[in-house]
């Protein structure tokens, strides 16, 4: 961090360089310029009042904040630390030296390296003016946490365009709760019971994001799978357990006249493994943090060798699978090198050489980098070591992998529909109600309970098709029936989906068809032969069948604009009530299957369903009863019957089935709003007696009277259906 050095830089902004010397340094401390600074430089604490003038200076008199702390998370990001890699950015840059490898080990690295550091009291002097240390570490704040939800940030690069950023970048977002290496190996060895100075762990490199413990296993067997797969060793010196990291320089130079001869056999023995042993290639199978801890797959392969063998290793621990690639690289490597073994004694001068030093071997005129492997003291020291290859420890990392990451989706309630129609379908029972539900997102599966009361709801269905549901744009009047209404026209706005036009024929078969809620509850049934796209979402149609289904009652003059639309397709769920159900106030819930019935996402409604695919259809071709002057008396009222069955549109028959128990009629005599009388029947036709009319209205109706009635057809199960109303005229 930078602090202004007095209130003129403060005011013009200016970063003032330190100077040591005749060379000029970036506000970067080193900790000798920091205790100079704190006690001799000029700087002013932000967050307090200006004053006019500059006060004088007292050293010791203000503790230093690190409001920026941190590193890249990039190889060698120690190298500066205030750089950042973005390709987008003409201020990109990558640390002095680095490879721009992912490493998220360095940035851990530098934290504990600052934190550690200034934690300890030698190294940050106490003020005698505030009690204070120079550096008050709890305000340090450490660059950067990002509030974004880790791991849709940064996966989610539709969402946030930063997001490749992250895996070289200062982000803590992800890696904070990583564990370093280290720790990691000196928390397994503390658990075996070793004390703390038995333990020497600053040879180890690397991090770890999670590692589960899957079995009843001893600390050195966790420990081993760390070592496989980090590729380290551990080693007993001096009373001291030290793990070391593979791929160290050597320590020394041997030649054969350093070689102690053995009393059987040769000074040294060298041993070449067979092709056909070693593995062609490795997989290992680690996890992915950033995708809810998932398996990940990592493979290394070797071509031009003669072997075929595959080895596969599972490691219970979470990594990168860009750094598990690496290692896993690096494993079939010192497995190839490694079949290269020697065999040999040492002097007891040679008392320094520990298991894991790399030694280099002078034979046949070239230098062979040999680690030992083990030794065994007695009069000499007998040594195996194997061959090694350090840039098989400096590999780079795989290609990055984007997560596949299941977005959490948040749903809301629904907008859900109950809907009593006629029978639409021979599949369908007669008296089964439909529901229809659009949501977006759509969660899936929409569940339907129902209850008698308020509570104790049981689930009745569940669908999973979101359904076409609209609004009307403009008020929708009345037209005739049984022919083409071409006067009006049907615009809507749909939710989602889309709408088409069909010929003649395909609309004679059923499609287009729409229920229109004319008032609550009363659904008219229309098909749409014409359907032009006039705006987004927004259809008009034309060329229209009205009161399709025995509908034409639900006409409404006019149904309102904003009225519910929905189109009668494969989406809508039937209901599995039974028969008994029908009359009865249920109290439903609709919403998300994923959720409770209790959740927030559940609608509420309450429907009775009536059985409307039971109740008969109204009657046709009420006949008036007089086509020329007659005298008064009996009065004949004859109608055509209608079917509700579908198979009553086929034109072979001779009659339409009855689809009723029994035939029966009634017929009500209006005088107004009341009802004068209701005249039975089982037949389409019922006599209006002389004698009704003369008790109905004082006087046999004559010439010129008129007559309103309505007629209904009988259901054993749901009573009256639909009715139809005609004014007779004498």
């Amino acid at each position: 961090d930078w602090f202004y050095a007095s209130a003129a830089d403060r005011t013009a902004q200016v970063r003032t360089p330190i100077t040591d010397g005749a060379a000029t340094k970036p506000w970067v401390f080193r900790y000798k310029d920091l205790r100079a600074w704190w006690s001799n430089a000029h700087y002013d604490r932000p967050g307090g009042v200006e004053s006019g003038a500059p006060t004088a200076w007292a050293p010791q008199s203000k503790p230093i904040w690190f409001t920026e702390l941190g590193c890249p998370a990039i190889d060698r990001g120690t190298n500066q630390p205030n750089v950042f890699f973005d390709p987008k950015s003409s201020e990109s840059f990558t640390p002095h030296f680095s490879r721009g490898w992912r490493d998220d080990a360095i940035q851990r690295a530098y934290l504990e390296a600052t934190y550690l550091w200034w934690g300890e009291a030698a190294n940050n002097p106490l003020s005698s003016v505030y009690g204070g240390r120079m550096v008050h570490v709890p305000e340090c704040a450490a660059w950067t946490w990002d509030a974004r939800p880790y791991p849709f940030f940064p996966a989610l690069t539709d969402v946030w365009t930063d997001g490749a950023n992250w895996r070289l970048g200062h982000w803590l977002t992800g890696r904070l709760g990583a564990v370093s290496l280290a720790a990691l190996v000196r928390h397994l060895c503390r658990r075996a019971g070793l004390p703390e100075d038995r333990i020497d762990v600053t040879g180890l490199w690397g991090a770890v994001e999670g590692y589960a413990i899957t079995a009843l296993e001893s600390p050195r067997a966790s420990i081993t799978t760390l070592a496989r797969h980090f590729g380290f060793d551990a080693v007993e010196t001096e009373g001291v357990i030290r793990f070391i990291m593979r791929g160290r320089a050597s320590v020394t130079t041997l030649a054969p006249d350093d070689l102690v001869a053995a009393r059987e056999g040769d000074v040294l023995e060298l041993t070449r493994g067979q092709e056909t042993e070693l593995p062609q290639a490795l997989k290992w199978q680690v996890a992915r943090a950033d995708e809810d801890y998932d398996a990940a797959l990592v493979e290394a392969r070797r071509i031009t060798v003669d072997t075929t063998r595959i080895a596969s290793e599972s490691f219970p621990m979470a990594v990168p699978p860009e750094e598990a690639e690496r290692r896993c690289r690096r494993a079939l490597m010192e497995a190839w090198v490694g079949r290269e073994s020697a065999v040999f004694r040492l002097p007891p001068s040679r008392l320094a050489l520990d298991p894991a030093d790399v030694v280099s071997f002078a034979h046949d005129g070239r230098a062979v980098p040999l680690r030992l492997v083990s030794v065994a003291d007695a009069d000499a020291r007998g040594v195996e070591a194997v061959r090694q290859d350090r840039e098989a420890y400096d590999l780079p990392p795989g290609a990055p992998r984007p997560s596949a990451l299941s977005q959490a989706v948040a749903f809301g309630a629904p907008e859900a529909v109950l809907l009593d129609l006629p029978q639409l379908t021979e599949d369908q029972p007669a008296h089964r109600p439909f529901a229809a539900a659009h949501a977006v997102p759509w969660p899936g599966e929409i569940a339907v309970f129902r209850s008698p009361s308020t509570d104790s709801f049981d689930l009745l269905t569940s669908f999973g098709t979101r359904a076409r549901i609209g609004t009307l744009v403009s008020d929708f009047y009345a037209g005739p029936t049984s022919r083409f209404d071409l006067g009006n026209a049907l615009v809507l706005d749909l939710l989602t989906g889309t709408l088409e036009s069909v010929t003649d024929l395909t609309l004679f078969g059923g499609a287009n068809a729409l229920a229109i809620e004319s008032a609550p509850g009363v659904w008219e049934i229309v098909q749409a032969g014409e359907v032009e796209l006039i705006a987004p979402s927004r259809y008009r149609l034309i060329r229209l069948l009205r009161g399709q289904r025995g509908t034409e009652g639900a006409m409404g003059n006019p149904t309102l604009a904003g009225a519910r639309v929905v189109v009668l397709d494969d989406s809508l769920a039937s209901l599995p009530i039974a028969e008994a159900d029908l009359g009865i106030p249920w109290n439903w819930r609709i919403g998300p299957a994923s959720r409770p019935v209790s959740d927030e996402t559940y609608v509420a409604q309450a429907f009775t369903p009536e059985g409307i695919g039971l109740r008969p259809f109204s009657v046709a071709h009420v006949e008036q009863p007089w086509r020329k002057p007659h005298m008064p008396g009996d009065l004949t009222i004859r109608w055509t019957r209608r079917s509700r069955v579908l198979a009553a549109d086929s034109w072979s028959g001779l009659e339409v089935p009855l689809a009723e128990e029994l035939e029966a009629y009634e017929v009500e005599i209006l005088n107004g709003p009341a009802v004068k009388r209701v005249l039975s029947t089982n037949t389409t036709s019922a006599v209006y007696t002389a004698a009704h009319q003369t008790a109905d209205w004082g006087a046999p109706l004559a010439p010129g009277d008129t007559l309103d009635i309505r007629i209904y057809q009988l259901s054993a199960l749901v009573g009256r259906g639909a009715p139809k109303t005609v004014t007779l005229t004498f």
